[in-house]
């Protein structure tokens, strides 16, 4: 058995580093690309001769030293400028919308924006009608200001 496994230990490791590339593809964690990688260079140096033991040492040493500093490297690369973005209703920030409930004044009416309907309140507490034009302004929890455009 032992002896089977070292005549195709080259393909065997060669195999597994394209499952991880492949199982990679769906996590997108860059975490199996570190097995990856390691699976590959064990291959190389299976196809080169080296024993078995020889081939689990590198193979463990290779990971760990891509867990600790390539995927670390990559994520930070991948990720580059994401804190800086804003995203669900933080991006509707200055789009325009229109009242489709009276907005009392000092008080809250409705606004469509953003294909959502939204509890809202005017900047100063004046009154709008139903059918104006708005601009996001901010936002309080669940409730939008918005100023009359």
């Amino acid at each position: 058995m032992l002896e089977t496994f070292a005549n195709y230990a080259w393909q065997i490791w060669a195999t597994i580093a394209v499952i991880c590339l492949i199982l990679e593809l769906g996590s997108g964690d860059l975490f199996l690309l570190s097995f990856a990688i390691s699976a590959a260079v064990t291959a190389i140096l299976a196809f080169l001769g080296a024993g078995i033991y020889v081939q689990l040492l590198v193979f463990a040493v290779v990971s760990i030293l891509t867990l600790l500093l390539v995927r670390p490297s990559l994520l930070k690369l991948l990720h580059k400028g994401e804190d800086k973005r804003d995203s669900n209703v933080d991006a509707l920030v200055g789009k325009t919308g229109i009242v489709t409930e009276d907005i009392p004044e000092d008080n809250f009416g409705r606004v469509s924006l953003g294909g959502d309907d939204w509890k809202a309140k005017t900047v100063d507490g004046k009154p709008l009608k139903r059918g104006e034009k708005v601009k996001f302004v901010s936002r309080e929890s669940l409730v939008i200001t918005v100023e009359s455009i």
